[in-house]
C-alpha cells in the first residue's frame, strides 16, 4: 500500500465523523459533503509526516472549510439569518438509517438548526467544535483567527443563544400523538382543539414557497398560528408522515406527484413549539425524498 492509498483509507475511516462535524456547522448534508471533499483534497496535497493525530487535523481542516462556506453564505443571503430554514434530512416514519443517525448524532432538529443559523460564522464554528466535538480552544483559535480567550467568548455567546432552542420531547410516540391531534384539528377547522396542542409562544416559519422564494416569514403565538390552520389542511389530507432531522413531520404532495411542501413540527412539553415549512420548489428539488416518495 502506497502513502496515498494509506491516506485514503485513514480518511474513509474518519468520513462519518467529518460529515457530522460539517453538518452541524452548515445545516446542509449537500454542503457538508462538499466540505468533506475539500478536506480530502487538502489532505491529499499535504505532507502529513508531522501530523500525530490525523482525526484532529482533519477536524480542524473541516472547521476552516466550513467557516469560509458560512462567511460566503452570509454574504449571498438576502433574507435574515434569523429566519433561514435549513435543509432537513428526510427519513421514513419508521426511523433513520445508521448513516443518518451518525450524521445527526444527538438530535439536531430544524428548530435547533435555525438557532445555529442565526449565529455569526465564527461563533457557530467555535461552539460546534468545542461544545459538540470537544476541540480545545487552543486549536480553535487559529481557525477563527482569534486568541484562545476570544474563541472561548465566541463559544460562550453561541451557547447562550443555543440554550434557548427548544429541545423536543423524548419519545417519538408521544410526539406523533401531538402532531396527529394538530393535523386532525386542522383538517376539521377546530380552532379550540388547535389551541390545545399549540404552545402559547409557538413559532411558525415558512420560506415563502413558489410565490415568494427566499422570503422567509415568521409568525408567533398560538392564536395567530391557529388562524392559519387552513394552510395545513392539504398537509393533513395528503401528507406522508416522515422524520425530519429525527422529529415528526410530513411531505405534502401536489396532484402531479411532486412535493408541495415539507413541514417539521417540534413538540416540547406535549405541545407544538415550532413549525418549519419548506416549500420553495428549488430547495425541495435538492432534498432526497426517494425514501418517502409516493
Amino acid at each position: 500500500m502506497n502513502d496515498q492509498d494509506w491516506l485514503a483509507e485513514r480518511f474513509e475511516a474518519n468520513r462519518s465523523h467529518l460529515r457530522g462535524v460539517a453538518f452541524r456547522m452548515l445545516g446542509s448534508s449537500t454542503e457538508a459533503d462538499d466540505a468533506v471533499q475539500e478536506a480530502w483534497i487538502r489532505l491529499s496535497r499535504t505532507d502529513t509526516t508531522d501530523v500525530d493525530n490525523l482525526r484532529a487535523w482533519l477536524t480542524t481542516v473541516v472547521g476552516r472549510v466550513c467557516l469560509n462556506m458560512l462567511r460566503s453564505r452570509k454574504t449571498r443571503r438576502e433574507s435574515s439569518m434569523d429566519t433561514h430554514i435549513p435543509d432537513p434530512i428526510v427519513s421514513p416514519e419508521e426511523g433513520m438509517d445508521p448513516e443518518q443517525e451518525a450524521l445527526l448524532g444527538d438530535s439536531v432538529g430544524l428548530a435547533m438548526l435555525v438557532v445555529l443559523d442565526s449565529l455569526a460564522p465564527a461563533e457557530r464554528v467555535a461552539f460546534v467544535l468545542h461544545d459538540v466535538f470537544a476541540v480545545p480552544f487552543d486549536e480553535i483559535a487559529p481557525i477563527v483567527g482569534r486568541t484562545p480567550a476570544a474563541a472561548r467568548q465566541l463559544a460562550s455567546r453561541a451557547r447562550r443563544r443555543v440554550q434557548g432552542a427548544p429541545v423536543p420531547d423524548v419519545g417519538l410516540e408521544g410526539q406523533w400523538a401531538v402532531v396527529a391531534a394538530f393535523l386532525a384539528a386542522a383538517r376539521d377547522g377546530d380552532f379550540e382543539r388547535l389551541l390545545a396542542v399549540l404552545d402559547p409562544e409557538v413559532i411558525l416559519r415558512s420560506d415563502g414557497g413558489a410565490a415568494r422564494p427566499g422570503l422567509t416569514t415568521t409568525v408567533r403565538g398560538a392564536q395567530t398560528v391557529a388562524t392559519q390552520a387552513l394552510a395545513f389542511r392539504r398537509l393533513a389530507d395528503t401528507a406522508t408522515r416522515v422524520l425530519l432531522n429525527g422529529i415528526p413531520g410530513g411531505v405534502a404532495w401536489a396532484p402531479d406527484g411532486s412535493p408541495f411542501s415539507v413541514v417539521a413540527l417540534t413538540v416540547k412539553g406535549g405541545r407544538i413549539v415550532a413549525i418549519d415549512i419548506l416549500a420553495d420548489p428549488d430547495r425541495l428539488g435538492e432534498l432526497d425524498l426517494t425514501v418517502v416518495a409516493r
